[in-house]
């Protein structure tokens, strides 16, 4: 019977997890794009559709791969997962924006978008310290979001500013019946690639001695982050504050309550031992802290500063290998 060496394994699995984050990449891209014309379709505005659908959108990635990895039974994964991304859209996604194009804002306009990350930042340590990620507590979490996005529809006061609405209009589609097509292209890359990645990143932290909660607080994490890197340097690029940081606190709030929510709803979430016994939990809660509070404070990044956080992000990931 043909043996597969530990080197060839962890080739196998590395390839299987690069090509895992392209197709949520792309899955994710054709998702939105598709989300996109049919709200513009259905008559929603392009703010609630940029401070929502984008939000979401770029979220998906972390969906599929959570539920996924929580469905074969790897609950590290979904939450290392969504704790790594958080900590990489501020420190990576942001720091890198931020070395691109000096990211500024009113802190007026960013009190409830920062409120409610910090809220839901809240509800995650709740359920984690209390390993509490039920059904019931995921439909609460989830409620909580719908009444939240509820909110900001009837209120119109999004943080995204009317002459940046250009930056959420629609792709090239010209039909309800090709963005069912490209919707349908979309998920099904989402579910294959969540696949691919969740099996991938099992095996590669196997051959390589590391745990499953740190192969999603680390690589997986930074997978899914991409399609929130791409979006705010292709923000940046037009000089489009709002989304860069709309795009980030949100994706960051969606992650929380939309994905941990309908994957404990989907099956009842497990929190792993690594990620109470070490520095990921206390580490999420105070990036997010600080970034809210450096927002309302100081409200700016500037080249010197996105320079400092990237570097911490590496550290980051590297104290995980040393410490796992």
């Amino acid at each position: 019977m043909f043996e597969v060496s530990g080197y060839d394994l962890f080739v196998l699995a590395a390839g299987a997890m690069a090509f895992g984050i392209f197709l949520l990449i792309k899955g994710g891209d054709w998702t939105v794009d598709a989300a996109v014309f049919v709200a513009e379709r259905t008559g929603l505005s392009p703010l609630f559709i940029g401070a929502t659908i984008i939000s979401f959108g770029t979220s998906v990635p972390e969906l599929f791969a959570s539920i996924n990895a929580n469905l074969s039974g790897y609950p590290g994964i979904s939450l290392g997962n969504v704790l790594g991304s958080n900590v990489a859209n501020i420190l990576l996604v942001l720091g890198a924006t931020a070395f691109v194009f000096k990211v500024t804002a009113d802190a007026k306009h960013l009190y409830k978008d920062l409120g409610m990350m910090l809220l839901a930042t809240a509800i995650l340590v709740v359920g984690m310290l209390s390993d509490g990620f039920t059904r019931l507590f995921g439909l609460g979490m989830f409620a909580i979001l719908v009444a939240f996005v509820f909110y900001q529809y009837r209120t119109d006061s999004l943080m995204i500013e009317d002459d940046e609405d250009d930056l959420c209009e629609a792709p090239a589609i010209t039909s309800m019946k090709q963005a069912g097509l490209i919707l349908l292209g979309g998920l099904v890359a989402l579910a294959v690639g969540s696949e691919l990645l969740v099996q991938g990143a099992v095996q590669t932290g196997s051959a390589i001695g590391v745990p499953e909660a740190v192969i999603g607080l680390t690589v997986v994490a930074f997978g899914t982050s991409l399609p929130e890197l791409a979006t705010c340097i292709a923000a940046a690029r037009r000089q489009s504050v709002g989304l860069i940081l709309g795009n980030i606190i949100g994706s960051n709030t969606f992650n929380i309550l939309s994905i941990i929510g309908l994957t404990a709803m989907v099956k009842p979430l497990s929190v792993d031992p690594v990620l109470l016994g070490g520095m990921e939990i206390w580490a999420t809660v105070a990036v997010t802290v600080i970034f809210a509070a450096w927002m309302v404070v100081v409200g700016k990044l500037t080249r010197p500063i996105g320079t400092a956080m990237m570097v911490a992000y590496v550290g980051f990931v590297g104290i995980q290998y040393v410490i796992n």
